[in-house]
């Protein structure tokens, strides 16, 4: 166990964090999977910029890679274009 002050808010603090990076992660995949699972072409476009803006928001607070972030996108792409 921690034994300075400063230790103990890190603890604290860290555990927050963590617990809304997993929450904003899994909302973002779930909505990731709605669209792929969407077979209307309005609905998807209608969705498309939503997601997009979670996968950017995730991309820049660091809880996925910039990369990945950019390759969820460029697939969502195509799938809403395919439609």
């Amino acid at each position: 166990m921690a034994n300075h002050k400063s230790a103990l808010k890190r603890i604290r603090s860290s555990e927050n964090r963590r617990q809304r990076n997993r929450y904003q992660h899994k909302t973002t995949r779930n909505a990731i999977k709605k669209l792929r699972e969407t077979e209307s072409k309005t609905d998807a476009e209608k969705l498309f910029p939503e997601v997009v803006s979670m996968i950017d928001r995730l991309a820049k607070r660091n809880i996925i890679h910039a990369n990945k972030a950019a390759n969820l996108k460029s697939g969502l792409a195509k799938h809403v274009a395919s439609l």
